[in-house]
C-alpha cells in the first residue's frame, strides 16, 4: 500500500497556451498537514482545482490511496473523500447553517427534507471537531470566521478524509486564525489529511509537517518544515532573498491633509460604531490604525470614503469639507482608496483587468472623448500599469475574476497610486498576499509617503502596522484611545491597548 493518500504526478494545466501548472508533483501523507506555498499567480489554486475536479489536467496523473483515478468533477472528488474549503466562501446568506451544509445532499423521508435530523448531525459534527457552530443560525448573521467553519462542516458532512484549504486565514482576524489552527489540529487528530494553501510563513512553521514550493507554475522543492526556516522558504518561493523589515527614513510630516473631528457613525443596526472620534493625518507620514476587528474600522473607512452616512462630526480633506459627499466627488478632491474587500468595492470582477484600471478615470480625457471610450488609450495605460506593478496576467483583456487574489490587489493599487492622490487610504492592503507581494506593496506605500503624500493604513496585522507606520492610532469601541510611536512601543503593548487597556505615564498599559 502506498504511503501517500494523494499523489499528483507531473500535473500539467494550460489555459489557451498559458501554462499554469508545468509538470508539478505533490504527494500527501496520511495524517499530515502539507503546505502548498507559492507567489500569487504561481498556480497553487489551479493545482488544487485539478485535484478537486474543477479543472481537467492536460498531462500527468492523480492517485488516491495508490490507485490511479480520473476526477472529472467535484462529485467524484467527494466520493473519493476529497473536500475543498475555498478562499471565497460558497454560501447562501438567507439559508441557515444547516441548510447550507446539506445543500445537494439533503436527508429526506417520504420526499420531505428532514431538517431536524440534519441539525442533529451538524451539531454532532460541530462538537466532534471543536467547531462550535449554531446549526440554526442564518449565514447573514454570523461572522466570517464562523462562515469558514460552515464550509469545513460542508466537507465533513460529505465524508471528506482529505481536506484542501485555499488561503483559509486570508479573511480572518488574529483570534480567528488561532482558533482555525486548533481546528486543523483537531482534524488531524481525527485521522484527516490536509493540504493547506497559504502565503503566511509563520503559519507554515507553526502547524505544517511538510511544504511543497511552486514558482511560476513549476515545482521547486518539497521540504520538511522542521528542517527549514521562513527566510529559506521565502527565497524558494520568490527566487531571491526577501526583506521582512521594510527600510525607510524617518518621516518628515507636513500639512494636515485629513482632519476628522468628533465623528459619529452608526452601523447597519443603527448602533454607534464610531463614537466622537478625532484623527489627523499629515502629508509625508503613514498613520496606522491598530485595533481588533469590529471596533469601528469599517464604519470609519466607509464614512471617510463616502460609502456610508456620517451622523455627526466633520471630515476635512485638503481644507475642503467632504462630510457625506458622494464617493466620486471625494476622489476628485484628492483621495485614493484601496478597499478592504477587493471584490465588493475594488473591482468589477467580470470586466477585463484593463478596464478595471481606469474605473476612477474612464470618464475623463484621455480615456474618453464626449462620452465615447477610447479603448486603444485604455489598453495602452493598462499595459503600462501591468508592467510597472508586476500584475501577473496574460494580457489586459483577461477578466479580473481570472486573476489570483494578489494580482487583483496589485491592479487596484496600481490604479489608485497612479492617480497621484493627496491621501491614500490602504485598508488591509496585503491581506492574502505572498511575502514578495507584501514587500512590493509596503515599498509603494512608503514611496507615496516620501513623495509628500498622506497615507492612512488600516490593518489587523500588527507586524505590518509596526513595520510600515510612522505613527499608530489605536481604535477601541469606536474611539482613538492612544497614539503611539512604533519605535517606542511593542506588539504586547499595542495588544493590551487594543483590548481596552490604558497607558500609564510610563507608557505601559494598565
Amino acid at each position: 500500500m502506498s504511503e501517500y493518500v494523494i499523489e499528483m504526478l507531473n500535473i500539467r494545466k494550460e489555459f489557451g497556451g498559458f501554462v499554469a501548472n508545468d509538470n508539478i508533483t505533490l504527494q500527501l501523507k496520511q495524517g499530515e498537514i502539507h503546505a502548498l506555498l507559492g507567489e500569487n499567480g504561481a498556480g497553487k489554486s489551479t493545482l488544487m482545482n485539478v485535484l478537486f475536479g474543477l479543472y481537467q489536467p492536460d498531462g500527468g496523473e492523480i492517485r488516491v490511496q495508490g490507485e490511479k483515478v480520473n476526477i472529472s468533477n467535484p462529485n467524484i472528488a467527494n466520493d473519493l473523500g476529497i473536500g475543498m474549503v475555498h478562499q471565497h466562501f460558497m454560501l447562501i446568506d438567507i439559508f441557515t447553517v444547516t441548510e447550507n451544509i446539506i445543500l445537494g445532499s439533503e436527508p429526506s423521508k417520504a420526499g420531505k427534507i428532514n431538517i431536524k435530523k440534519a441539525e442533529e448531525e451538524v451539531r454532532a459534527l460541530s462538537k466532534r471537531y471543536g467547531l462550535a457552530v449554531n446549526p440554526s443560525a442564518k449565514i447573514a448573521d454570523i461572522s466570517v470566521g464562523m462562515q469558514q467553519r460552515v464550509e469545513i462542516l460542508k466537507t465533513l458532512y460529505r465524508g471528506a478524509e482529505i481536506l484542501i484549504f485555499d488561503e483559509p486565514t486570508a479573511v480572518l482576524t488574529p483570534q480567528e486564525i488561532k482558533e482555525l489552527i486548533q481546528i486543523l489540529r483537531n482534524l488531524i487528530n481525527e485521522g484527516k489529511s490536509i493540504i493547506l494553501i497559504t502565503h503566511k510563513l509563520k503559519e507554515i512553521m507553526e502547524v505544517c509537517d511538510r511544504v511543497t514550493v511552486i514558482r511560476k507554475g513549476k515545482g521547486i522543492k518539497t521540504v520538511n518544515v522542521s528542517e527549514t526556516n521562513p527566510n529559506d522558504l521565502a527565497s524558494l518561493m520568490v527566487g531571491r532573498e526577501v526583506t521582512f523589515k521594510t527600510e525607510k527614513i524617518s518621516a518628515i510630516p507636513g500639512k494636515e491633509v485629513l482632519i476628522i473631528e468628533d465623528l459619529v457613525v452608526k452601523d447597519s443596526r443603527n448602533v454607534t460604531a464610531v463614537d466622537h472620534l478625532n484623527l489627523t493625518v499629515h502629508a509625508g507620514e503613514i498613520l496606522g490604525i491598530a485595533g481588533v476587528d469590529g471596533n469601528g474600522q469599517t464604519e470609519l473607512l466607509e464614512a471617510i470614503t463616502g460609502l456610508t452616512k456620517v451622523d455627526a462630526g466633520i471630515i476635512t480633506l485638503n481644507e475642503k469639507n467632504i462630510t457625506n459627499l458622494p464617493p466620486r466627488k471625494i476622489t476628485e478632491i484628492g483621495m485614493a482608496h484601496i478597499p478592504q474587500d477587493r471584490h465588493k468595492h475594488g473591482l468589477v470582477l467580470d470586466y477585463p483587468i484593463g478596464m478595471n484600471m481606469v474605473l476612477q478615470t474612464y470618464y475623463k480625457r484621455p480615456f474618453s472623448n464626449n462620452g465615447i471610450l477610447k479603448f486603444d488609450v485604455i489598453s495602452k495605460k493598462a499595459r503600462q500599469l501591468i508592467e510597472e506593478f508586476d500584475v501577473r496576467t496574460p494580457d489586459e483583456f483577461t477578466i479580473a475574476r481570472a486573476l489570483s487574489g494578489g494580482n487583483q490587489q496589485k491592479a487596484i493599487i496600481a490604479r489608485e497610486v497612479d492617480r497621484n492622490p493627496e491621501l491614500l487610504i490602504a485598508a488591509q492592503p496585503t491581506r492574502g498576499l505572498d511575502v514578495g507581494a507584501i514587500e512590493f506593496i509596503h515599498r509603494r506605500l512608503i514611496e507615496q509617503r516620501d513623495h509628500g503624500k498622506a497615507v492612512l493604513l488600516i490593518s489587523f496585522e500588527l507586524d505590518e502596522i509596526m513595520n510600515v507606520s510612522d505613527r499608530i492610532a489605536v481604535i477601541y469601541e469606536g474611539k482613538i484611545v492612544a497614539t503611539v510611536d512604533p519605535k517606542e512601543t511593542t506588539e504586547q503593548e499595542l495588544g493590551l491597548l487594543m483590548a481596552g487597556g490604558k497607558r500609564t505615564e510610563e507608557g505601559v498599559p494598565s
